[in-house]
């Protein structure tokens, strides 16, 4: 299949609408890759990151940084599109020990939506931010099947509040959101699905404020982001280098005089949010959002 066609295929959104939609695309595009790219090129700071350069049919364009140790290649493909779906289905019953198992989880996904990501970094410059909407929304759908796959009831959309004074039901706000896990009509938990933490980390935690004051609960609130690097922007000496997009004071600040969150999952986790203590309580890969995170917050 021609990059042109995985392009195709990638900014339409109905081509998207099961998991296995996914992983026919997955397995397209790293098929592609073995052959379809005029150059790999290594990050100079962080040396397991690589920015593919497409030909011509891509407009010679540079890729988003992907990490290889996370990325998997068209020799491995089966780690997608055989062995995912059974791990995930099993992901209940998989211990903390099973770091093949846990790896897979997180490698697939990862592997699954830097694939469309890395498609639609081939259109044209004009279009780059119709490509983040695509690429964002996609994200969200994924995650959101994946959870459903595990037979949760999950959708995304409106939720309804009431707001009461005096115990008297005034009038009803609707609240969009991401992820909304229930069990009949009783709300469990709601997600914010983020493809990066960068401008968007003081709404995630303002959500939880405001729809728990509001509602007079204690919902739980968490987030899921695919990654936190980005071309690192400069001189030309650094620009094949990554540079994080995370903000931990921002974090630890909206923690501690806010509220903390109920679980921060990444696909690739950046080292500092397993060295820090503080980042280490609340955040960590996406594999413990399915084994366990979820089924906690329903229980």
């Amino acid at each position: 299949m021609t990059l042109r066609q995985l392009v195709a295929i990638a900014a339409d959104k109905t081509n998207f609408e099961t998991v296995q939609n996914y992983l026919d695309f997955t397995a397209r595009f790293l098929e592609f890759l073995t052959a379809g790219v005029q150059a790999t090129i290594v990050s100079q700071n962080e040396n397991h990151y690589r920015f593919y350069q497409y030909k011509r049919d891509g407009n010679f364009n540079i890729t988003r940084p992907i990490n290889s140790v996370l990325m998997y290649s068209a020799d491995e493909i089966d780690q997608v599109t055989e062995k995912f779906l059974p791990t995930l289905e099993d992901a209940r019953n998989i211990h903390t020990e099973d770091h093949e198992s846990r790896e897979r989880l997180r490698n697939a996904i990862y592997t699954i939506q830097q694939s469309i990501g890395a498609t639609l970094d081939a259109l044209p410059s004009g279009r780059s931010n119709t490509a983040r909407k695509v690429n964002g929304d996609l994200f969200e759908r994924l995650i959101l099947l994946l959870i459903q796959r595990l037979g949760i009831q999950c959708r995304s959309g409106n939720v309804r509040v009431p707001v009461e004074v005096d115990g008297k039901i005034l009038f009803n706000m609707n609240y969009q959101h991401d992820l909304v896990v229930e069990t009949g009509d009783l709300i469990r938990a709601i997600g914010s699905v983020k493809t990066s933490s960068k401008d968007r980390l003081d709404k995630i935690f303002m959500d939880k404020f405001l729809y728990n004051r509001i509602t007079g609960t204690d919902t739980p609130h968490f987030a899921i982001c695919l990654n936190d690097v980005q071309r690192k922007p400069g001189s030309a000496k650094k620009r094949y280098a990554v540079g994080a997009t995370f903000l931990p004071g921002h974090f630890k600040g909206y923690t501690v005089k806010l509220n903390p969150l109920n679980g921060v999952f990444y696909c690739d986790i950046r080292p500092n949010m397993q060295t820090d203590p503080f980042l280490n309580q609340y955040i960590d890969t996406i594999d413990k959002l399915f084994c366990s995170a979820l089924w906690e917050m329903i229980a």
